[in-house]
């Protein structure tokens, strides 16, 4: 079962936030079908979704996060809540690459590509959103993440993120962290975190030596007052509804439903994040029409 963890460590001067992704991250691949290549870049911003949105204060918070460098996966958005509940969808499924000969992991800053920008939109529950948005450092996700805590939001911070798929395009594994150091922290501390993140093998080699999130957490802050103070499980849902769509199409506005409706064929939509086919025939199109007026 997937799980995600909130801990602190040597006296609150470091927060943790870590996960095991697995379930979810299968859930969004078998959705869209994804290639090992894709799956892997799918699945590495659905956990930071999931951890992210954990670290959200309030129900009616949300966060939206989107990354598009130009490459051939087409850009890639989640969004999650503070349940972490979180959806996604990746441009191009069917991209895919051989391995990265310098790592031997799945491709995905080739797939990303680095000519653009990450995205952060929180939804705070005030009149506007706050977004914060940096250039994509290296195209693998998680290196970028960690620069747009260091840089929009001024943490220093360690970001993890794996994705492991199997021979049947299954994901066996899936899951990351995200480590922060608070203000006051001492530099000896940030060393030491460091030099055992340097040391410790991948998140995914992690979670099948490990029996739990909080073994890999444990093994990491190993005599650091490591102290776990919640958890929570992720899921991957989806909240559209034919109601929600009929609103998009109402949006788009009179003169272009008109051209719709005028077609006089059945208007099929299909959701972006869980690929539901809704359908409106030409008397709901009609329906519409009438009330975008």
């Amino acid at each position: 079962m997937d799980k995600i963890i909130r801990a602190t460590a040597k006296d609150g001067m470091v927060r943790i936030i870590a996960g095991i992704t697995t379930d979810i991250v299968n859930e969004g691949a078998r959705i869209h079908g994804c290639t090992p290549t894709a799956s892997a870049a799918l699945g590495r911003m659905l956990t930071a979704g999931a951890l992210m949105g954990s670290m959200l204060k309030s129900e009616q918070e949300a966060l939206t996060l989107k990354i598009n460098g130009g490459g051939p996966a087409n850009g890639i958005t989640v969004t999650a809540k503070s349940d972490a509940v979180v959806k996604g969808y990746i441009g191009n499924p069917t991209v895919h690459f051989p391995l990265n000969v310098a790592n031997g992991k799945l491709n995905v800053g080739e797939a990303v590509g680095k000519d653009g920008n990450l995205l952060v939109i929180k939804d705070l529950g005030l009149k506007e959103p706050y977004v914060g948005q940096v250039p994509i450092y290296t195209g693998e996700i998680a290196e970028d993440f960690a620069y747009y805590f260091t840089v929009s939001e001024q943490t220093p911070s360690a970001v993890s993120l794996g994705v492991l798929v199997d021979k049947d395009l299954s994901i066996k594994a899936a899951g990351g962290f995200i480590i922060q150091m608070m203000p006051g922290a001492d530099d000896l501390l940030t060393d030491l975190i460091t030099y055992r993140l340097e040391e410790i093998p991948s998140i995914t080699t992690l979670i099948g030596e490990k029996d739990s999130i909080e073994e890999i957490i444990e093994y990491i802050f190993e005599g650091m007052d490591l102290k776990i103070n919640e958890s929570i499980e992720p899921q991957y849902r989806c909240d559209c509804t034919r109601e929600r769509v009929e609103r998009a199409l109402i949006s788009i506005g009179q003169k272009d439903l008109q051209e719709i409706y005028e077609d006089g064929k059945t208007e099929e939509v299909t959701c972006d994040f869980c690929d539901k086919k809704y359908v409106f025939s030409h008397e709901d199109l009609g329906q519409l029409l009438e009330q975008a007026k």
